[in-house]
């Protein structure tokens, strides 16, 4: 006779998950661990009970998601708030299969002694595995309106796009990416090694951090890309040595196997990793459709949804090509793919060495790209026409003219060398941009060449302010 998951198991298991039910503070574990400085973000949308909706959490696997959930719940306990008026349930859990969102809000009203739901802040990590789950939440916040739910997912585009649809004026959405090389001189308390300075840009004095320890810095960065998108990852050797099983196995495979096989029904799963491995191996290269199915072996009718599913976990982000002028291409042949974490790459294949400069070149562009994605209100874009490429460019709003442009160097060569910045003064020179930026290794200096103000700046420091003022503007 086959049993059934009784009623006491299910409140045995939410009475074990919510652990200052009887300690009035979370597990030493996650307090412990350091908060991420999106936290002051994300926080005022809990504490924030004046609007009726839900917030939706979303991200990758292994950013922090659930040490946030965790860190905001030690916050309410810590502003007064009863630590029975509290639930987290981890939906994915198998011992919650088949039961609906409201049930087992219910059951957790009676795990907790207290059948009252006013007041309640409800938290459902892993929401994704919950089939129709945005249905059943907007019928929760309209039926429970002094209820504060709070929802996560590691599927972010898919999540995203079911909060648009069936969520509207019900749901807040709010991403957490993988760390920024900003929040990893934070999270290591290297704060030290950035002094404030300022840089001359588009013929403004700018503020800019710069760095007193280059060499330092570097290394720290190098590190980044290997393994720095990940908060646990940074402070552990022993995942370091072995990023193939920490992060392949329990990332790249849960999300591939998995999470997208799930969420979308994907039948060849083997076939969808071969394209992701493609694409990682060739972060920062130029695509098009045939020759991503002649190297990959992948069908090209497949190709273009496999890559949204992709990008639907947060694994890559395709960009877009404009031409010489700046105007988008009406038929898209031609497109880079970036990792949105750098540190991917070592997981799948090996990590790299600071010298290593023929990989560390495309490396160092996915590191910068990635500091540039966490940004939902802008679109980078690269420009390739001929034989003339630039690795970033900036659009205007309004017109769409190009109003910046930014090539990424892993060397201090350009510096004595400006006239080998072809592709880069032509593009200047075609739509009238009086300045420019080149990245360098360690290597800071302004100089004209052909009319055109050349800032260089060297990589990690430029990193580290793409991130500090995207965290800023939010």
């Amino acid at each position: 006779m086959v049993e059934k998951i009784s009623k006491s198991q299910v409140l045995e298991r939410i009475q074990f998950e919510n652990y200052w039910w009887h300690n009035n503070s979370i597990e030493d574990d996650y307090n412990e661990m350091q908060r991420r400085l999106y936290f002051d973000i994300f926080k005022p949308m809990v504490l924030d009970r004046s609007v009726k909706r839900a917030v939706v959490l979303m991200g990758p696997r292994r950013v922090g998601k659930t040490v946030m959930l965790h860190h905001t719940i030690q916050e309410l306990i810590e502003q007064g708030i009863s630590a029975r008026k509290i639930v987290f349930i981890t939906v994915e859990n198998p011992i919650y299969t088949n039961i609906g969102l409201e049930e087992l809000f219910k059951y957790a009203l009676e795990a907790t002694g207290n059948q009252d739901a006013k007041d309640c802040y409800v938290f459902f990590d892993e929401i994704q595995y919950l089939k129709d789950w945005e249905v059943h939440l907007k019928t929760l916040v309209d039926s429970y309106r002094s209820t504060k739910f709070i929802v996560s997912g590691s599927a972010a585009a898919a999540l995203k796009f079911k909060s648009n649809e069936s969520g509207a004026g019900r749901f807040t959405d709010f991403l957490l990416p993988p760390l920024t090389f900003y929040e990893y001189i934070h999270i290591n308390r290297l704060q030290h090694l950035m002094v404030e300075s300022t840089l001359l840009w588009k013929g403004k004095e700018q503020v800019f951090h710069d760095t007193v320890n280059s060499q330092l810095l570097n290394e720290h960065f190098v590190k980044y890309i290997n393994f720095g998108g990940y908060p646990e990852i940074i402070f552990s050797p022993q995942m370091q040595k072995n990023p193939g099983r920490y992060i392949k196995q329990d990332i790249v495979d849960k999300v591939l196997l998995r999470d997208l096989p799930s969420l979308y029904g994907i039948k060849d799963v083997q076939e969808l990793n071969r394209l992701f491995t493609t694409i990682c191996f060739n972060t920062a290269n130029e695509f098009d459709y045939e020759e991503l199915s002649r190297t990959s072996g992948v069908k090209k009718h497949l190709i273009k949804t496999y890559i949204e599913y992709l990008e639907s976990a947060f694994l890559v982000k395709k960009i877009s090509r404009v031409d010489q002028s700046g105007k988008r291409f009406k038929r898209e042949v031609k497109f880079k793919m970036y990792l949105s974490n750098p540190s991917l790459y070592a997981a799948l294949f090996t990590p790299l060495a600071i010298t290593d400069e023929k990989r560390m070149g495309n490396l160092v562009e996915t590191a910068i790209y990635a500091q540039w994605m966490h940004r939902d209100w802008f679109n980078p874009y690269y420009a390739h026409w001929g034989k003339g490429e630039v690795d970033m460019v900036g659009l205007d709003d309004g017109s769409l003219k190009p109003v910046w442009a930014l090539e990424i160097k892993w060397s201090n060569r350009y510096v004595e060398k400006p006239n080998e910045l072809k592709s880069l003064l032509a593009f200047c020179t075609k739509n009238n941009l009086s300045s420019a930026l080149v990245t360098t290794i360690d290597s800071k200096v302004q100089q004209e060449y052909k009319g055109v103000q050349i800032q260089y700046v060297p990589c990690a420091t430029y990193a580290y302010n793409v991130g500090k003022n995207t965290l800023d503007k939010k």
